[in-house]
């Protein structure tokens, strides 16, 4: 895709082919499109389009070409934990479309989630990461980036040159001097790395943006969707993200929350091993979520960076910062 995502989506010669495309898909799965196809959001790793039909809305995703391997990735999964995840009524893989059915308003916009819920959550999420650890070639092969442990210090290194690279106004510009002292201080890292790939817990999915605004309620259960995020990590990774929604948003006792995941895995690491992989956990995740962003944000405009372009950086320093505060 030629030029800025945000300007390319907003475009009519893309709108009128994606409006071609939801139309055929549409029809091929029985619907019948009844009104306008109406753009809902643009964001510079993702659009969503939403198009009224017979049978209730339809949703459309485009991500940018970084996140282009959700759609297919979802279909995986989909096929693989049909319980957790729904399946999607059309992907395009090559472009990184994809249309699902409309679930109504998520979790987290029905109401503030209570200690039940996030147990829930917690639940659902290692249970799907425990019924697809096996399955890594077939995510790999639907593009799941490889985020594992023994990929985090190189992966480290090289966000640092990346981000110096980075023009000076870029809000994740690292100076000359940040750079080297990021560069020569690879000691919590590589401990972290050592801490987790000797570990009994494995690499498995990591949803990558878990919170209650990803999960629909569906027949007294729930379901995840959003998979833009994620990678595939140690486990653990996917607790980074429910961490600070706990622990920054509500005044829930995060320790319960953690109960409700801990015990999924009882039969691995004893909760006292768990505790104690988790600042690591916490310190490879900033590198692949700064990894994330990076990507997130090739495409965006000057405004766009001004709202989210700092967040690369600011993971990469989280890389050291977050030992101190990890649970």
């Amino acid at each position: 895709m030629a030029g800025l995502f945000s300007e390319v989506v907003a475009g009519r010669a893309w709108q009128q082919r994606a409006h071609e495309w939801i139309s055929v898909q549409l029809a091929g799965s029985g619907r019948v499109l009844q009104g306008e196809i109406e753009q809902r959001r643009i964001r510079p790793w993702s659009t969503q389009l939403v198009a009224p039909t017979d049978q209730g809305p339809a949703w459309f995703k485009a991500n940018c070409a970084a996140l282009a391997f959700e759609p297919a990735v979802h279909a995986v999964l989909a096929r693989l934990v049909p319980d957790e995840v729904d399946s999607p009524l059309a992907v395009d893989g090559a472009r990184g479309w994809m249309m699902t059915s409309d679930r109504g308003i998520t979790l987290g916009e029905r109401r503030a989630p209570t200690l039940e819920d996030w147990q829930a959550l917690l639940r659902l999420a290692a249970t799907l990461q425990r019924r697809v650890m096996g399955s890594g070639e077939r995510l790999a092969g639907a593009g799941l980036p490889d985020c594992g442990p023994e990929t985090v210090l190189a992966r480290y290194r090289w966000l640092v040159q990346q981000l110096s690279e980075l023009p000076p106004g870029h809000p994740s510009h690292l100076g000359a001097d940040e750079a080297r002292s990021l560069a020569s201080t690879t000691t919590p890292i590589a401990a972290a790395v050592e801490a987790l790939s000797s570990a009994a817990l494995p690499v498995t999915f990591q949803h990558g943006d878990l919170h209650p605004k990803n999960v629909f309620e569906v027949d007294s259960g729930v379901r995840l969707f959003d998979f833009g995020d994620a990678q595939w990590a140690h486990a653990l990774e996917i607790l980074a993200v429910p961490y600070a929604w706990v622990t920054q948003r509500t005044d829930l006792p995060w320790s319960e929350v953690l109960d409700a995941y801990a015990s999924c895995w009882s039969d691995v690491v004893s909760r006292a091993q768990l505790d104690q992989l988790l600042p690591s956990a916490m310190v490879t995740h900033a590198v692949n979520r700064s990894f994330t962003w990076l990507g997130a944000l090739q495409g965006a405009r000057p405004d766009e960076l001004a709202e989210w372009g700092d967040a690369p950086a600011y993971y990469l320093r989280q890389a050291h910062a977050v030992r101190a505060d990890a649970p």
